[in-house]
């Protein structure tokens, strides 16, 4: 199949126009863009599609998220992360999912993904309390059946959890220690084994839409050999290592306590940093931190509806961008943002930052933030030479928006109106390899409804094995609390909360 679409506004994100709109003719043959300019012709059989008020955009790259969540949705609130990831991601009673149910949440999380205009996910899959193939194979089938183009995790964490952070296991019964360490862990050598067998099975399926990425949790909750084997083998094979951190004050005062240095400065120190790298959330660094991750040309994704919900911290926007360091946009999961509409996370990100600096010319631009949300986090994913911009020789995968909607009355700056105006209703089509696959807010790809009523099937038994894992892990909430104020009141010479009275309890 090949489509033409005719004098449209395009917004291109290439090197040289960017995000400013120009009045372009492209021409999409199977997978690919293969003409993008002013006066091209239709070849015989084209379909044509009249671009005259018409935005055509790359598809948004979700550079963080966690599909898991989805049954989380809306259900918490007013939690910091560490006492929230007891209940999220719980330590005791967790039943094991099934690979059907994992499908299930996997393609309803990609619906609504694709409807909002992201045509590509990071997945960091964390299936609690264990993962397995099956479990992973559900995942790359959903997406590979939905459409979408996505990098997907093994996550792993290999140090019982309450080691993970300082001060908390001081708190909590030596019963509760015992069960949660007697827990099985993966070694290094398993989880290097599990991820090699992952890539010859998974990677490249869909016709290249599917990877597999290596995701060792955290600096903190991997042992040193996991962390530099997963950096080393995904350098091998030229794919994704996403790791956790820095995203909160605790994680800062944790490197202290762990390991003398920064988190930054211990990963620099076991050879765990690569271009292959991305680190998501990154709020809770130094200014050293971010030379390191420059200078081994690292990414971070930046997640700021999460950080806010979470009260995480707010990162230090023209500090990484100022060294050099690519920055990409995630959601983060459907708990602690609540939603996969990168959209909004966009525009978050395009207004938090004012706050931050009292000089206008450190605030993000327009074109900084469309660049983190499509080519940029394109670039932290590894897949920047696919998607991310539209280039002859990239794949297709694209936005056509509705211009004679109220987002866009009057018709003014249309990359401005994108981030500040738009909320995606006037999605027109969403295109992913060349192919529709949301026409006028409708899947086309699979039946909608029935992806809702499966899931909604699933319901009451969800919130049963949520409302009984809530209860047998909030042994753990005391100890946590007792931590995160130990960690919140701790002297620390950075500061990401807004306001005085965040600078007076952090600083010396």
């Amino acid at each position: 199949m090949s489509l033409f679409i005719r004098s449209a506004h395009v917004i291109t994100m290439a090197e040289g126009t960017s995000s400013s709109p120009q009045i372009l003719d492209l021409r999409i043959e199977g997978q690919d863009i293969v003409a993008i300019g002013t006066d091209l012709r239709p070849e015989p059989g084209d379909e044509i599609l009249d671009g005259r008020d018409r935005l055509v955009t790359p598809g948004f790259v979700n550079a963080h998220t966690h599909s898991w969540e989805t049954v989380y949705k809306g259900r918490y609130d007013n939690m910091p992360l560490e006492l929230w990831m007891l209940y999220t991601y719980p330590l005791l009673g967790a039943p094991p999912r099934s690979p059907d149910f994992v499908r299930v949440r996997s393609q309803l999380f990609a619906l609504e993904s694709l409807k909002s205009g992201v045509t590509t996910i990071v997945d960091d899959v964390l299936e609690t309390p264990s993962q397995d193939f099956g479990q992973l194979e559900a995942v790359v089938d959903a997406y590979e059946r939905i459409g979408i183009r996505a990098n997907v995790s093994g996550h792993v964490i290999n140090v019982p959890f309450v080691d993970t952070v300082p001060f908390a296991a001081d708190h909590l019964p030596a019963e509760v220690l015992d069960a949660v360490r007697n827990e099985s862990l993966l070694s290094a050598g398993e989880y290097l084994d599990y991820s090699e067998q992952a890539i010859q099975r998974y990677h490249g399926r869909g016709k290249g839409r599917l990877h597999y990425m290596l995701a060792p949790s955290a600096p903190q909750r991997c042992t040193p050999d996991l962390l530099s084997g997963a950096v080393a083998l995904a350098g091998r094979h030229g794919i994704e290592c996403h790791i956790h951190m820095l995203e909160t004050k605790t994680q800062a005062i944790t490197g202290q306590e762990f390991y003398g240095k920064t988190l930054p400065q211990y990963l620099e120190s076991i050879q765990a940093l690569s271009r292959n790298t991305t680190f998501a959330h990154g709020i809770w660094v130094t200014d050293q931190d971010i030379e390191i991750l420059a200078n081994h040309s690292a990414s971070v994704s930046h997640n700021p509806i999460s950080n806010l919900k979470l009260g995480s911290g707010i990162l230090p926007w023209r500090k990484y961008r100022d060294a050099g360091v690519n920055l990409g946009l995630g959601t983060d999961g459907c708990s602690s943002s609540d939603t996969p509409r990168l959209l909004e996370v966009i525009k978050m990100a395009s207004l938090l930052h004012k706050i931050g600096d009292s000089d206008p010319a450190a605030w993000p631009t327009v074109d900084e933030t469309l660049r983190a949300g499509t080519l940029d986090g394109a670039k932290s994913a590894m897949l920047d030479r696919t998607v991310g911009s539209l280039e002859v020789g990239k794949r297709a995968d694209l936005l056509v928006w509705d211009l004679k909607t109220l987002n866009f009355t009057p018709r003014q700056k249309l990359d401005h109106q994108l981030v500040y105006s738009e909320n995606g209703s006037s999605l027109e089509y969403v295109m992913v390899d060349g192919r529709v696959v949301v026409d006028h807010g409708a899947l086309a790809t699979l039946d909608e409804q029935e992806i809702v009523d499966e899931f909604n099937g699933y319901l009451p038994e969800i919130q049963a094995w949520q409302d009984r894992t809530d209860e047998l892990n909030a042994v753990f909430h005391p100890a946590f609390s007792a931590m995160y104020e130990t960690c919140r009141q701790a002297p620390l010479d950075i500061n990401r909360w807004a306001g005085a009275a965040a600078n007076s309890v952090l600083t010396p």
